[in-house]
Parts: C-alpha cells; sequence; structure tokens
C-alpha cells in the first residue's frame, strides 16, 4: 500500500511524553522497576462515590447519546461549583460538557481562530496547544517567559508581542509544566489589555483545585466575557473517563454546541452521570485530602531536586509538576530523558515537549506518584549525579 500523510498530518508533532510513556510501559512489562514521573496523570484510583455513580448510571441503562453540550444535570452541577468554589453566577446554558480538555481546546480554539491567524500562548506551555492550532491552519505565538517573570504572560508581554494577525490569547494558571499561577490583579490587566485590542481571552484552568498556597483565582472573577476550559482528569481524578467543560459567553454557547454536535456528537454517557458524584461534600472531602498528599510529594521532590544541583527558582505554587532546569548535568535534556529511563528506570519529560524557548535546559517531574517511589527516584538520581 502506498500512503502519504497530509501535509497537516505530518507537521503535526509527536507527544514526547507519550513516546516515552510507551517505551516505560514496555520496561515496565519487562519487569524493571520504573518510577513514573512523567505523565500528568494522578496515581489515585477514581473516587469511590464516582465509581459507584458509573456503576447505577449502566444498571438503569443511562448508556444512549446525550445532548451535545451535555446532561442538563450536569451542566447545572458545574454551575453550582462555579457559585460554591468561586460566588459566580454562571448559567448553566454557557457551560458545554466535553470529551475531555482536549475536545474543548479544538473547539475553542475552531470557534475563536481562523487560517491563518495566531493564538498568543507563553513558551513553555502545553505541548498540544500548539498542535490544534496547525490542525486549523492556524498559528501558535509562543511567547518566552523565564522564572522572572513567574513563566507567565503579563499585560506588558501582550501589548510587546500582539500582532495584527493575533486572535486572542491563551493562558494556563496553574500552568503545565511550571505549576505557576496568574494572579487575579495580573489576570485583570492582561484581560483588559486583549479587550481594548478587540481579542478573546481563553484560560486553561484544568488544575483548579491543586494549589497549595491559597486558590487561584478564576478568570471569571475579573472578565465574565473570558473562555475557560476545565477537565473533570485533574482534581477531581477522572483521567480515563474523558471528561472536562468549557464556559463561554452566553452569545458563543451556541455555537460552541453547533462544534460539539459535529465533532463529538455527545460526551460519554456513562461518564457525564459518573461526575454528578464528583461533587458530593465526601467526594470533596476525599479529593481534598489528596491535594494534601500531591503538596507532601511536591514538597520532598522540590527539596530533594534542588540538593542534588536542579534549578527550581520559582516554587510551583499548583499542578503536580516540577519544572527544573538540569544544565549542571546535561546540554541536552531530550537524551538525557531517554537515557534516565533506559539506564535508571526513571520516566521523566524532557523540556523540549513543551516549547522553544531554552525548554532543552529544562526537565518535567510530575509528582503524581507516591512518597517511596519519589524517594527512590531521588536516590537513582544521587547515585547517577554524584557516583
Amino acid at each position: 500500500m502506498s500512503f502519504q500523510p497530509s501535509r497537516r498530518a505530518a507537521e503535526i508533532e509527536t507527544f514526547k511524553v507519550m513516546d516515552l510513556l510507551k517505551r516505560a510501559k514496555q520496561l515496565d512489562r519487562d519487569g524493571y522497576d520504573v518510577v513514573h514521573m512523567e505523565a500528568g496523570e494522578p496515581d489515585f484510583s477514581t473516587a469511590p462515590e464516582i465509581a459507584e455513580a458509573a456503576k447505577i448510571a449502566i444498571d438503569d441503562g443511562l448508556t444512549q447519546y446525550t445532548p451535545a453540550a451535555g446532561i442538563p444535570e450536569l451542566r447545572e452541577a458545574i454551575s453550582q461549583w462555579y457559585q460554591t468554589k468561586y460566588g459566580l453566577d454562571i448559567a448553566a446554558e454557557r457551560i458545554v460538557v466535553t470529551t475531555g480538555a482536549s475536545s474543548a481546546l479544538l473547539m475553542i480554539f475552531s470557534l475563536l481562530t481562523d487560517a491563518g491567524q495566531s493564538f498568543m500562548m507563553a513558551d513553555p506551555g502545553y505541548p498540544c496547544n500548539r498542535q490544534f492550532l496547525r490542525f486549523l491552519e492556524a498559528k501558535s505565538q509562543l511567547v518566552p517567559v523565564d522564572a522572572e517573570h513567574n513563566f507567565q504572560l503579563n499585560e506588558h508581554l501582550v501589548s510587546d508581542y500582539w500582532q495584527d494577525n493575533t486572535s486572542g490569547v491563551l493562558l494556563a494558571s496553574p500552568a503545565n509544566p511550571t505549576g505557576s499561577v496568574v494572579d487575579r490583579e495580573t489576570m485583570k490587566r492582561i484581560a483588559q489589555e486583549v479587550k481594548s485590542r478587540g481579542g478573546s481571552l481563553v484560560v486553561d484552568e484544568l488544575y483548579h483545585g491543586l494549589t497549595y498556597e491559597g486558590e487561584a483565582p478564576s478568570v471569571l472573577e475579573v472578565d465574565p466575557d473570558a473562555f475557560v476550559i476545565n477537565s473533570f482528569s485533574k482534581y477531581f481524578g477522572m483521567t480515563g473517563w474523558r471528561l472536562g467543560w468549557l464556559v463561554a459567553p452566553a452569545e458563543a454557547a451556541p455555537e460552541l454546541e453547533k462544534l460539539a454536535q459535529n465533532l463529538m456528537i455527545s460526551p460519554n454517557t456513562v461518564s457525564q452521570y459518573a461526575a454528578l458524584a464528583a461533587f458530593k461534600p465526601s467526594t470533596i472531602e476525599l479529593l481534598e485530602q489528596r491535594k494534601e498528599q500531591f503538596r507532601l510529594r511536591r514538597d520532598l521532590l522540590v527539596s530533594g531536586l534542588r540538593e542534588l544541583g536542579f534549578s527550581i527558582p520559582v516554587m510551583p505554587e499548583g499542578a503536580f509538576y516540577v519544572y527544573a532546569g538540569a544544565t549542571h548535568v546535561t546540554d541536552n535534556t531530550f537524551d538525557y530523558c531517554w537515557s534516565l529511563l533506559e539506564d535508571d528506570h526513571i520516566a521523566t519529560t524532557p523540556g523540549l515537549d513543551f516549547g522553544r524557548h531554552r525548554c532543552n535546559e529544562f526537565i518535567r517531574f510530575s509528582y503524581t506518584t507516591g512518597i517511596d517511589r519519589i524517594e527512590t527516584a531521588l536516590e537513582r538520581l544521587s547515585k547517577r549525579i554524584r557516583g
């Protein structure tokens, strides 16, 4: 068979962490003891009440298509979550339930960006954002950020880097891979700058709930016209259930629902009914206990990496990642991460997954594994670095 991929498909880059994960899983099957610090997936199993709600939904025959924007009960539950958590009155009609945050990102870029336009975002940042835009024949406009910027955009960077073809700005707070958070005042100033230029502001709030020195503000607290992407994968620990949501201005919601009808048909039905249990007080209590475990893991990992000479100038405020400078051990973290995996059986993610700006100086360590496994990884790193 003669096969020639489209130019679009050929230019989509691999998600490097998935390549590493694939090899790490192969080493697992071969009997090696791999410490998994590569994927952004909590190691905790789905909360029992969520799993039980899924079983009940199946037993009740709730397995057919739902409305494209999600079942009304879940949209209402998410609306109530914004009222409880942020004191915000977000109408359920503004909420579109999605097949994970990935489909939400695809839909939001489809809605806001035409071919040839660009969307501004921080470099480093979540890699698939760039690939979604390339798929749509649009462009990712990467703005280099460092520790001095808290690895985030601010209103000055937005102003300095704005171009004629810029259609909007994407923020992530807390951010992957750095764990950094945009504070309320900076968020407000960015929103004002974007609005003054006629652009759209989109904020990835996937890691809300997983902050360790206070709550991260939602952009909707300072800009009701912003678009928000969130997910049940991170704080709620439902990665494989593939469920997320979008919050949009009222006039944009019907357009997003139209896109959902065509791109998704509908979100996973059983997952939606399961997610209703995610907001139960008993489930939230369990999730808060797990968040405390993440905080303990973060503190251990940051301390251990700093002791081994890794540069972590800004303490990660949220998510479950440490973006560590590794120039004291290598000038090529891509090769180094593969060596860590093959030789020391530590699975990490090279910085090249996350952009262009100095990324080959950094390694992302995910603390989605237990304290004992983090200690094992640090011991192996110490042996490799110190001998």
